[in-house]
Order: structure tokens, then C-alpha cells, then sequence
């Protein structure tokens, strides 16, 4: 597409991929209350909203203790696994996901989409898929 004064170029993308997938690891499957803590300054903004179906969360220490009280909730082997790469452009990301037991069924599918600024999660919407037959 041709050049024209309307035409703005975007700043460069962030890598939506790693970003989305160091969440779902470094954030809501780690256990240890420490890292999380750390991953949540490195990959959020200062203050982070994060909407889910029944709540909207707000704060890095607030988003921390969601993913502790998530992963306490439904057992030691836990995950949430990507599915497929990210996809993002302007500043908004989207992962599949899905999650369950290390090794058995799946409990639950869904996607985190994100609004990124400067390289980090500004806004984050956990939407769940209704479940299956």
C-alpha cells in the first residue's frame, strides 16, 4: 500500500507471542509467590487491569494473588497450556489456551486478549469458551 499523508506508521510490535505465553507460564502457573510477584512487574505496566467473566481485577498484587488463589483451587498439577501462537497487531494480543490437570483431561479452554503498551500488559481479558458436549 502506497504512502499518503493519512497513512501513519505504526511503532514497531511487540512479541505478542513470547509476552502471552510468559504470562500463562511465569504468572498463572507459577506457585511460588516470589517469582510471580517478579514476572508480574517485568511483563505488566504499574497498574494492570485484568477482566474476567465474574470480576475485573485490578493492580499487579491483586492479579498475583488471583493466579495463587486459581492454581490452590483446583490442585498441585494444574496447568494452563498455549495453544497455538499468539497473534496481535496495534496493541492488542490474543492466546489460546487450555487447562487441566498435568496429564489429564482438559477442565477448561479459553483465550487471554491483552492490551500492550510499551512491551507490557496494560489490560488483560480472560475469556472462557462455554463448555463442551
Amino acid at each position: 500500500m502506497p504512502e499518503t499523508s493519512d497513512t501513519v506508521r505504526p511503532e514497531a510490535e511487540p512479541d505478542y507471542d513470547r509476552l502471552l505465553r510468559a504470562n500463562l507460564e511465569r504468572v498463572f502457573n507459577e506457585r511460588d509467590a516470589g517469582k510471580r510477584a517478579a514476572a508480574l512487574a517485568e511483563l505488566f505496566v504499574d497498574e494492570p487491569v485484568l477482566y474476567e467473566p465474574a470480576d475485573i481485577v485490578r493492580g499487579q498484587a491483586a492479579i498475583a494473588a488471583l493466579a495463587g488463589r486459581l492454581l490452590d483451587q483446583f490442585g498441585p498439577t494444574f496447568r494452563f497450556t498455549p495453544v497455538g501462537p499468539a497473534v496481535g497487531h496495534h496493541g492488542l494480543g490474543s492466546l489460546q489456551w487450555q487447562a487441566g490437570p498435568d496429564g489429564g483431561p482438559v477442565a477448561v479452554t479459553g483465550a487471554d486478549v491483552a492490551e500492550v503498551v510499551g512491551g507490557r500488559i496494560a489490560r488483560l481479558w480472560v475469556l472462557l469458551n462455554p463448555p463442551g458436549p
